[in-house]
């Protein structure tokens, strides 16, 4: 009890001491008396004791209302007593020492760097200055420079900028003066004005004086020196000053001398500090050439290389990978034109915009890069200092601190007159439906009262762990039936007053059939190789009634084998508009290959000869809502661009959806790095890069290398995107997306095929022309592919593949045409390496799930077909037609009234609407299979789904952009008046007196 009560004392005592001297030494700087100044040293002298010995005293000086740090810098101002002023400093010091950064913000908020630079200036006028002083001065405006933005200003406007330099250059060996020194020049440096005149006054030539060769002695000033040195040279002044004087090679040397010699790691930091001068150095283009020329490629490529191995080594392995990122010399893609491979002549040229600029070029423009895209370096440069940051920031009003409520409200009034909205009505054929020729099942009208149990929140089912993964094939077929409301009992058991169409009626007989003799056949994997061979490419250009393909599974006819080659497809093609090209108009149209791995004939033989005339391609889990004959005869409709020759196969079979939630991708560590050093390996080791066109849609003409080691590609079919491969390495390859129809840019989505594979041989794929800063690929995203041999063998799925997954910065240039007018813009890569599992196979490789515009048109005619008309109202229309020929679905969905009386039809035509769309920019395929979900759940039998279509009335369009999906684009194509004519539609709808309610269903990436 006693100590503690003397602990308290000693500490009320010592704040009361340190109270009482501030307070005298204020007395003395007001009476200003002589022979004060003895007095003014003992004090100080006394308060330096206090702050040296007690962290206390050295919190109240600094704490909020005190005027300790007022007193001691006036007295700073006002004395002219040496001893008196080196007390004070040493006080300061020790002050901002310890504390963080507060105190020195305090010390400048006070004034205390203006008092100080006056002091500079003072001492430097003595001859010889006062080594003490300078060494304490330097000191503390190191410590405060970096907490006062205006420090560099405020230095030159006294004329302290060459003191400090001068300074250095008259005590070179007096280390001690001239590293706090250093500090501060490093300090002044941050602005780029200062750092201008301190490099016309000779300090870049100053510092490599003092970082020389390479010596283990005074690693602390090299450190500080290297510091200075790399602010320096952020000037471009500098830089071209440093090049000019051969200071990259001689930079170069320091750093190989430093990693030879410090095997033991001691002195990274030294190290980094070579790295961060070349790094500003090489910002100039003059720099960069200078350090390929100096073989800095190399160099650093080669220590980063011997780094790897050291974790505690990664800050120099990343600071020499960015170097090397920088240097490495632009290159132009390997492309004639970076326009798109398609070109769709537009009916009328818009004045102005991104097409209009496109259709201006000149036909000899290079447009694929341009010389001053290389950040090329003026002989005059304007140094622009920022020091009037807290002025601008100022200029910012506080707009943002409340929101208006009323800006939120939506317009009441029309954007557009009703007269002009008329016309739109065509639409909307539902509100003029008088139901009098249906045979609804009421005849009474009553009131609508919804259901009581569905008086609570509407839950719309999505993807979940529902589905369980079960080893029997056929117990995950019933796990998928029950969990799809397409699937459900009512579906299986139609209305008898339902008449269904003859074709129908025949497809279920002949299910039936397929079923009873799905029993007694073997599997796909059984298939002969003779039969596979056939499938190879499956011509759709004849009729043939015996082969029937359906969405559990595609049954062949093998008593006429010239039939194997054919695919029922009875329809002709038409309506062909002259604007695009029919996939099917004037040429066979074949399936994408199916694989052979080499099933043995003597097998074969035994096993087609125990399992009768027919072999099944047996897969029970494919939606219903998928039919491979209704999908062919889809295509047949569908107007492409390009002129498309073969249908891909996961579009033309379908998939069976994931049963279980998609993991995220564990990135390992330093993969990225690791990609950039492979790539940085094509200009050091430029002997084994192969650099050959496997596949090129600029050249129809390229041929494909015979090898047996070279993979094969393909992207000619719906919804593709692949304009170029080049193979780099005998595992690598160079991939380049064709840009949107009518653009020079938008590069995300890509499908494509690939084919000549080997197993247990990782095959790198670089897809390298794209535009995004950065991708979900960098955080666990994966490709999908699709095996046609899992297909085969009962596992018709995308899955997500690849390792090693990682998406930066390449050296390939982008015209400042492409980038809006930006100049020195690079394009970015998508790298991962996939690992086949079947030799020979046939994959495709996706960047999403891909929804093709035939699928969507099948599964509207399926849903048509499946949905009861006494039930559901459901109706297709046609919203528009494309540039290119091809219709724009508008889809209408909502109850049938309970009766053609009157009442039934007023709440039949009173429902407020619920506008959903989707695919308004194609490459966004996910919205698609999200607005698959809503179509079928609004159609299904479930209660919820049946209270939505009694109360609401579903305007949809699931696809937005037709063209844009058919040929395989990512964000714009030859758009039309589809958005606008929806928004219309819309405004149409809203002049109801019923009100409206409006929903639009953004489905994006």
């Amino acid at each position: 009890m006693n100590k503690v009560k003397t602990s308290s004392e000693k500490s009320v005592s010592a704040s009361s001491r340190t109270v009482s001297l501030l307070s005298q030494l204020e007395k003395i700087n007001l009476d200003s008396v002589l022979g004060e100044s003895d007095n003014a040293r003992y004090v100080t002298s006394k308060i330096l004791h206090l702050v040296q010995s007690q962290e206390k005293t050295r919190k109240e000086m600094t704490s909020k209302g005190s005027t300790g740090i007022e007193i001691i810098l006036s007295t700073l101002e006002n004395t002219k007593d040496p001893q008196t002023i080196l007390n004070i400093l040493n006080i300061l010091i020790e002050v901002v020492s310890v504390g963080g950064g507060r105190r020195a913000s305090v010390l400048v908020t006070k004034g205390g760097t203006q008092i100080l630079l006056q002091l500079l200036l003072t001492a430097s006028k003595d001859s010889p200055p006062n080594e003490e002083l300078m060494v304490l001065l330097h000191t503390l405006l190191a410590k405060i420079g970096p907490k006062d933005k205006k420090i560099g200003m405020k230095a030159r406007i006294n004329g302290a900028l060459n003191i400090s330099l001068n300074l250095v250059k008259q005590n070179l060996q007096n280390h001690r003066l001239i590293l706090p020194c250093l500090q501060v020049l490093r300090v002044y440096s941050t602005n780029s004005v200062n750092a201008v005149s301190l490099g016309k006054n000779g300090v870049v030539e100053l510092m490599f004086k003092i970082i020389g060769p390479f010596s283990k002695k005074n690693t602390s000033l090299m450190k500080v020196a290297l510091d200075t040195l790399a602010a320096l040279l952020k000037s471009k002044t500098n830089a071209r000053r440093a090049v000019d004087r051969g200071y990259v090679q001689l930079l170069l040397t320091i750093y190989v001398d430093w990693h030879r010699h410090d095997s033991r790691h001691r002195y990274m930091l030294i190290r980094k500090g070579v790295l961060q001068c070349i790094k500003s150095v090489t910002n100039i283009k003059l720099g960069r050439k200078a350090f390929i020329d100096a073989n800095g490629m190399k160099i650093l490529y080669n220590t980063s290389q011997e780094c790897l191995a050291v974790r505690t080594l990664d800050p120099l392995v990343n600071t020499s990978s960015l170097i090397m990122r920088k240097c490495f010399p632009k290159n132009r893609l390997p492309l004639p034109t970076i326009k798109s491979a398609f070109h769709f002549q537009l009916p009328v040229i818009p004045a102005s915009g991104p097409v209009a600029q496109l259709y201006s070029l000149p036909p000899d423009v290079d447009d694929v890069v341009d010389e001053s895209d290389d950040n090329d370096d003026g002989e005059t440069e304007s140094e622009i200092e920022t020091e009037n940051d807290d002025e601008k920031d100022q200029l910012f009003k506080n707009d943002d601190i409340e929101t208006d409520i009323n800006k939120l409200k939506p317009r009441q009034e029309l954007g557009r007159p009703i007269e002009e909205l008329k016309m739109y009505e065509q639409f909307f054929p539902e509100l003029s439906e008088n139901f009098q020729e249906w045979d609804l099942v009421s005849k009474e009208p009553k009131p609508f009262v919804p259901d009581a149990n569905l008086s609570g929140p509407i839950v719309v089912p999505t993807a979940s762990e529902e589905h369980s993964v079960e080893a029997n094939q056929s117990t995950k077929g019933i796990a998928l039936k029950e969990s799809n409301p397409l699937l459900t009992e009512e579906y299986n058991r139609r209305p008898v007053f339902l008449e269904l169409p003859k074709k129908d009626s025949m497809k279920d007989s002949c299910s039936h059939q397929q079923n009873d003799q799905r029993n007694m056949l073997p599997s796909c994997q059984c298939l002969s190789q003779e039969i596979v061979k056939g499938l190879d490419r499956i011509s759709l250009q004849n009729s043939v009634k015996n082969d029937q393909c359906y969405g559990t599974g595609c049954v062949v006819n093998k008593e006429n084998k010239a039939s194997l080659s054919t695919l029922a497809c009875s329809k002709p093609c038409e309506h062909v508009s002259p604007c695009g090209s029919s996939l099917f108009e004037g040429s066979s149209v074949h399936l994408g290959k199916l694989c052979c791995t080499g099933v043995d004939s003597e097998e074969e033989d035994s096993r087609s000869s125990s399992s009768g005339e027919q072999v099944m391609l047996q897969v029970s889990d494919v939606s219903p809502v998928h039919d491979c004959d209704l999908y062919i005869e889809m295509v047949k409709s569908t107007k492409s661009i390009p002129e498309y020759s073969e249908v891909a196969y996961p579009d033309y079979f379908g998939h069976i959806p994931p049963p279980f939630k998609e993991p995220i991708l564990e990135r390992p560590y330093g993969v990225q790095r690791t990609k950039i050093s492979q790539d940085i390996e094509r200009l050091i080791y430029q002997n084994d890069i192969i650099d050959r066109v496997v596949y090129d849609l600029d050249n129809m003409s390229c041929s494909v290398p015979e090898e047996a080691d070279v993979l094969k590609f393909n992207s000619k079919f719906e919804s593709g995107n692949l304009r170029k491969v080049i193979q780099i390495r005998k595992n690598e390859y160079d991939l380049i997306l064709n840009s949107d129809i009518n653009s020079n840019h938008y590069h995300q989505w890509f499908y494509f095929e690939v084919s000549g594979m080997k197993t247990g041989i990782g095959y790198r794929f670089n897809i390298i022309n794209c535009e995004k800063s950065n991708s979900q690929f960098n955080y666990g995203m994966q490709p999908l592919m699709y095996s046609v041999q899992e297909a085969l063998d009962s596992r018709p799925c995308w899955t997500r593949v690849g390792t090693d997954i990682c998406y930066y910065k390449n050296h390939f240039s982008r015209s400042s045409i492409a980038a809006g007018g930006q100049k020195g813009k690079s394009y970015y890569t998508i790298t991962f390496t996939v690992t086949f599992q079947h030799k020979d196979d046939v994959c495709y490789l996706a960047y999403h799930y891909p929804y093709t515009y035939s699928t969507l048109k099948m599964h509207l005619q399926k849903l048509e077909s499946m949905h009861n008309p006494q039930q559901i109202y459901f109706r297709q229309d046609v919203l528009c037609e494309t540039l290119a020929g091809n219709s724009c679905p508008l889809v209408t969905i909502t109850a049938m009234p309970e009766s053609n009386y009157y009442e039934h039809i007023c709440q039949f035509r009173n429902r407020p609407y619920v506008f959903l769309s989707a695919r308004v920019h194609p490459g966004e395929t996910n919205a698609s299979w999200v607005m698959k979900g809503t179509l079928e759940y609004l159609m299904s039998n479930s209660p919820n789904a049946q209270c939505l279509r009694e109360s609401f009335i579903f305007k949809i369009i699931p696809m937005l952009n037709p063209d844009g999906v058919i040929n395989g684009k990512s964000t714009v194509i030859i758009m039309v008046i589809l958005v606008k004519r929806m928004y219309l539609c819309m405004a149409a709808a809203s002049r109801r007196p019923c009100g409206i309610q409006v929903l639009m269903l953004p489905l994006v990436t």
